[in-house]
């Protein structure tokens, strides 16, 4: 009998040795979402208290339509992490320009690879941002008796 309780003790560990790994390969290791995003590099930082990384924000800008009105501008920013110390040099001098960049993303966050699920492994093509003098559609001076 003890023997026959040893044997269970012993697949028992297995199958959650087993399961473990499997949650941990799919949480950390598995590449959830592959693709590019393109917008205007805002910060990069190199952070961290036992394990530094690089860290950094895209915004993402375009047009969108409200329910029953006409188009109106809205940003959303793209938040990653860099593992690749020449992606990070390289983004460094970007700060303030439009880039378009390469990302994997995954379930979870290792603190080693980042603070951020979105690693980006590479910068496809980058551009100055060109300056626009459109017209807002409401006045932004301030008035006299407020200053």
């Amino acid at each position: 009998m003890a023997k026959k309780t040893g044997k269970v003790i012993a697949w028992t560990i297995v199958l959650i040795l087993l399961v473990g790994a499997a949650f941990g390969y799919y949480k950390f290791l598995w590449v959830f979402s592959d693709g590019t995003k393109t917008g205007e590099l805002n910060t990069l930082t190199y952070t961290g208290y036992l394990f530094k990384t690089y860290e950094g924000e895209i915004i993402l800008t375009g047009y969108g339509n409200k329910a029953g009105g006409t188009g109106s501008v809205q940003s959303k920013n793209f938040k990653f992490s860099v593992a690749d110390a020449e992606v990070a040099q390289q983004l460094a001098t970007l700060t303030g320009q439009r880039v378009t960049v390469h990302f994997k993303e995954y379930k979870g966050a290792l603190p080693w690879r980042g603070y951020e699920r979105a690693i980006v492994d590479m910068v496809i093509t980058s551009e100055p941002v060109e300056e626009s003098n459109h017209n807002l559609p409401y006045d932004t001076a301030v008035a006299p008796e407020f200053l």
